[in-house]
């Protein structure tokens, strides 16, 4: 188990790395939206629009964690089931 949670923390630990480092060049913005905002002049609008972008990425992001969690739950509890439902069998049970 340790082995397991050492796994997680150095990929939760790689993936904030490369946050901090991506995150600077990467705008949530596609092509047309970057090329239509390079002429506008105000820096305010440009960020809130960039924020805006990300914020409207959350709700994908949560239904898809969603899915993947409840799959892995009902995974996981259909695995422990099976394996109660599933007595050994013991020497003298062998015909």
């Amino acid at each position: 188990m340790s082995a397991l949670k050492s796994k997680a923390v150095l990929l939760a630990i790689t993936a904030i790395a490369a946050v901090l480092v991506f995150g600077a060049s990467a705008l949530g913005q596609c092509s047309m939206c970057r090329a239509a905002l390079a002429g506008s002049n105000n820096a305010f609008f440009i960020r809130n629009f960039n924020i805006g972008v990300l914020v409207l990425l959350v709700p994908p992001v949560t239904i898809f964690c969603s899915i993947f969690v409840a799959l892995k739950r009902y995974r996981t509890r259909d695995a422990e089931e099976k394996t109660e439902e599933r007595p050994e069998l013991t020497e003298t049970d062998e015909h």
